[in-house]
């Protein structure tokens, strides 16, 4: 998906009809495009922004079932869930899914038969179907074994403990690899496009007009079938086709805190129960993911903002049961994301449906919205029967839950492999490590990079977790065009140094400029962009309420086109 393939995409999208037009390219528009294109159809795919940019990068990055919709007495989503997280563990993507272990403190004597008797269920559900979870059991702990897991709590905060397992995943880089698997098997994948209305023939929807934000140019582009899987803009694509808007979502807030892994003394992740909903102390490399928040935003749906408040209601429930209690001085990044929540009779974001639903507003469109991200699959294959519906010809049933994503063939193999793989390469393991667990199999390709330029062995100067080839990779394979995609969601360094990033920007710059063609003047542009967004970021989160961090970040600029390229204006 580098830059050659985009120019090829958008020609065909010019010049030809697909049997399927996907708009969106978050975890569901990527799941569309690769269910389709396995079923034999013709797909193309368009994002107006970067890949994953939306609420598919600003995930608590976990592949559940949702433990506490048990306690909603939603069973089927659960089993749902735990049938899929159980699928991309052992089958869909071993190279990306990765167990991890939660503990559950109870704080009363009570909660040990009553949320054991859950985690027993969870277990238990997630074997219905004849699929192996791939997870160990769970445990029951005494207050003393509990603390030998997780010495950071307060010995006095809780009474005993239960340990389950659950998954985790970089959300944004699975959605690269499904769009990646998609471009395999032929489908045409764009971002930077932005579809600005519909081209119609009566009431039926034949395709899109739409903008290459990259070059100002525009284009129609022909499908006999358009998917509408934009997530929190479903509501906007409804009002821009005039249909009687049979999809209503509302968005709902989630931060999410990044702190180093030595503020918080532990072995396993952790959950805690508050009075909204559950707080997650997730495990993620040399750092802790802690969130989440649940509530209403209808504000800039393209920059969520976290706040000040947002930051102290997190810190203050975690602090409740941890020894030693973080400040604000220990966070090193702050993320916020938009859950795109099918509306219903609830005030409460918290309240309303996780359950996905597809509809046929007119014909030639299908909208598909709601869901969770570990359920993506499922509903990618239901949004692919309704446009079924309306084509011609038999076309075959959905074979993506025996699908391997690109990278996960072999990825055992080269596990036990790494320390020979590491000696070749001339590389520390943990290097390799790294690689497996980000590219799996498609290792090779980032490994010949470095052959090439033993330079791109170095790791980035500031961002050490990453190496320089890294930032080449995503520009010439996985559609990296700016200087955030590479430290927002091909990398993770936005959220796991101390200034954001800003210090390697003008280094990730200067790589990507050769395989983009930019000139010093192009490579300015984007270091201030950046720089001037997470300073945006970094203002917002000062703010008392929703509105004013809003306001704060509408002051970043942003990339736009201008003359062919990009620049950096102020936003509106």
């Amino acid at each position: 998906m580098g830059p050659e393939e985009r120019a090829g995409a958008l020609d065909q999208m010019k010049d030809g009809e697909f049997d399927v037009l996907v708009v969106g390219g978050g975890i569901v528009g990527a799941g569309v495009a690769l269910d389709a294109v396995s079923r034999g159809l013709s797909v193309g795919l368009i994002e107006a922004r970067d890949f994953a940019s939306g609420t598919s990068s600003r995930s608590s990055k976990l592949i559940h079932g949702g433990l506490r919709y048990l306690e909603q007495l939603d069973f089927e989503l659960v089993r749902e869930a735990l049938t899929e997280r159980g699928l991309l563990l052992q089958r869909i993507a071993p190279h990306l899914v990765r167990p991890v272990p939660f503990l559950f403190p109870f704080t009363k004597h009570w909660e040990r038969p009553y949320i054991g008797a859950g985690v027993a269920l969870y277990d238990t559900l997630s074997v219905t179907m004849g699929t192996s979870r791939g997870l160990p059991n769970h445990r029951h702990l005494t207050r003393t074994g509990a603390l030998r897991v997780f010495p950071a709590l307060r010995r006095d905060a809780f009474v005993g403990a239960v340990q389950y397992w659950d998954a985790q995943v970089d959300d944004a880089r699975y959605v690269l690899t499904v769009l990646r698997t998609a471009a395999s098997y032929g489908a045409k994948i764009a971002s930077r496009v932005r579809a600005d209305g519909f081209l119609r023939e009566g009431e039926h929807v034949t395709g899109v007009r739409a903008v290459d934000l990259e070059t100002g140019k525009e284009l129609e582009i022909r499908a006999k079938q358009v998917v509408n899987a934009a997530g929190v803009w479903t509501d906007d694509i409804q009002e821009m086709v005039g249909g009687r808007g049979q999809i209503h979502v509302r968005a709902s807030k989630g931060i999410h805190l990044v702190v180093p892994r030595d503020r918080i003394q532990a072995s396993s992740g952790m959950i805690l129960r508050t009075e909204k909903s559950v707080l997650f102390v997730i495990p993620w490399g040399r750092h802790w993911i802690i969130g989440t928040t649940d509530t209403p935003w209808d504000l800039d749906k393209a920059h969520p903002a976290a706040s000040r408040s947002d930051i102290d209601y997190i810190l203050d429930h975690v602090n409740g049961v941890l020894r030693v209690p973080l400040t604000r001085d220990d966070v090193e990044g702050v993320y916020a994301g938009l859950r795109p929540l099918l509306s219903g009779e609830s005030d409460e974001t918290s309240k309303l449906s996780r359950e996905h639903t597809v509809a046929h507003p007119v014909p030639g469109l299908v909208l598909i919205a709601g869901g969770k991200y570990t359920t993506y699959r499922v509903m990618a294959k239901d949004a692919v029967d309704a446009v079924v519906h309306g084509l011609d010809g038999r076309v075959p049933p959905s074979v993506t839950d025996r699908l391997p994503l690109v990278g996960a063939d072999g990825f055992a193999a080269l596990w036990n492999q790494r320390r020979g793989i590491a000696r070749d390469a001339d590389l520390h393991p943990s290097r390799v490590a790294h690689l497996l667990r980000r590219y799996g199999s498609l290792i090779s390709e980032v490994l010949a990079l470095m052959e090439e330029d033993p330079e791109l062995k170095e790791p980035l100067a500031g961002a050490d977790d990453y190496l320089r080839a890294e930032v080449v990779y995503a520009v010439r394979y996985e559609g990296a065009r700016h200087l955030d995609d590479v430290l927002t969601r091909r990398t993770r360094v936005f959220m796991e140094t101390w200034d954001r990033g800003i210090a390697v920007a003008e280094e990730a710059a200067r790589l990507m400029a050769g395989p983009l063609g930019w000139d010093e003047e192009q490579v300015k542009r984007e270091v201030e962009y950046y720089r001037k967004r997470m300073e945006a970021e970094r203002a917002a989160q000062e703010q008392d309420t929703d509105q004013e961090a809003d306001a704060v970040q509408h002051g970043a600029p942003e990339i736009v086109p201008e003359d062919g390229g990009a620049r950096v204006a102020a936003s509106s």
